[in-house]
């Protein structure tokens, strides 16, 4: 494979524009940017997620997560190119089902919260949802391939189910919410 990036330092950007894998440039605060930022913030964080212990299993399927998130990135840098398909989407609502046939059945709403590692799942389920906003507001503005919420959508039921499966695994409940009662 050929060096894709031989200078990190370019100065390119130093005006407030940067390049899109089309070559056109835009200002660094469009809403493409703003997307493709999105999506790269919640690669990161999974990637803090799975440098924890996990559930067997876990780990890699993180993986082949940011690797699809990878692929939005291409989507979303190259105008009109498609990289994600059903099969993305297939993939999450698989292991959602199997998520779910581990789990009791919620009846109420449940917090943030219990080990440090459902907690991340939880944070990379809230940076989720940030960035299928921001597709939704692209989309709006320029027409983008569905599978890319789809997903996105998906992946933030994923992990909230993941953070519930990991704190079953360690023993600990679900902290469910209660309305404040007042006087």
């Amino acid at each position: 494979m050929a060096d894709r990036l031989t200078s990190i330092v370019t100065k390119t950007g130093d005006a407030g524009t940067t390049s899109l894998g089309d070559g056109s440039r835009i200002a660094k605060n469009d809403a493409r940017i703003e997307a493709i930022g999105q999506v790269d913030e919640l690669n990161s964080f999974i990637g803090l997620l799975a440098c924890e212990p996990l559930p067997n299993g876990v780990p890699s399927a993180l993986e082949r997560i940011q690797h699809h998130l990878f692929d939005m990135g291409s989507e979303l840098c190259v105008p009109g190119y498609s990289a994600l398909s059903e099969s993305h989407v297939t993939f999450l609502e698989t292991e959602i089902e199997h998520s779910l046939a581990e789990l009791p059945p919620l009846k109420e709403f449940i917090l943030p919260g219990g080990t440090r590692q459902a907690s991340l799942a939880h944070v990379c389920r809230s940076i989720c949802r940030r960035a299928e906003r921001s597709l939704v507001t692209l989309d709006q503005r320029e027409p983008l391939n569905d599978i890319g919420r789809q997903y996105l959508n998906r992946l933030s039921d994923y992990f909230f189910m993941l953070a519930r499966i990991i704190n079953k695994e360690a023993g600990r409940q679900d902290i469910f919410w209660q309305k404040e009662k007042t006087s």
